[in-house]
């Protein structure tokens, strides 16, 4: 997202222009992959600034051109006027400890299941909650009630597939400088 006030209205514009990004995270990973297909990646030049509130504060302050955001930041950003140069998506992984029992995992994914339902149905019921989750220097200039439903949990496997292909990716872009040894979470203590 740029400020209101920005000449940024392409993707193409943001070659050479920092993008405000978390250092090795999905706001890093996630701003890559979108400008990819219009910027060369040489011309990608991420800034890592920190937390996504962080990166909120660094394009509210003008720090940066551009910063990656999304969720309850994006929607912060968007009643203040900036605007989505390129879209972004991601993904979270849900990891247990060796030894939990299934049954509970599984007690807790369904009561996930459970809540999106709820929040799908009857956001509005729900939407006042965003204000625990926003600093408070930011709670008087946004209106909560305008939001969306904002992320989705989307309960799909992430397998040995999905995982390869994303390794390989980030290996093809060297975003580590030493590559972590592969590890086999299915049978690793």
């Amino acid at each position: 997202m740029v400020p209101p006030d920005s000449a940024i209205h392409r993707p193409e514009q943001l070659a050479g222009q920092d993008v405000a990004v978390g250092y090795h995270s999905g706001s890093h990973f996630t701003t890559l992959q979108p400008l990819e297909p219009f910027v060369d990646r040489e011309q990608i030049k991420l800034k890592f600034v920190g937390s996504s509130w962080a990166r909120v504060d660094a394009g509210i302050e003008g720090d940066v051109p551009a910063t990656s955001v999304w969720g309850i930041t994006y929607q912060v950003l968007e009643q203040l006027g900036f605007r989505k140069i390129v879209d972004t998506t991601f993904m979270i992984a849900f990891m247990f400890p060796h030894g939990v029992d299934p049954a509970d995992v599984d007690k807790y994914i369904q009561g996930l299941k459970r809540a999106q339902m709820d929040l799908d149905f009857a956001p509005e019921k729900y939407k006042y909650l965003y204000l625990n989750e926003i600093p408070d220097r930011y709670k008087s200039r946004i209106d909560v009630r305008r939001f969306s439903t904002g992320e989705r949990v989307v309960f799909l496997p992430y397998g040995e597939e999905t995982y390869a292909k994303t390794q390989a990716w980030i290996r093809e872009r060297g975003i580590f400088n030493a590559q972590p040894s592969a590890v086999d979470y299915a049978v690793a203590s």
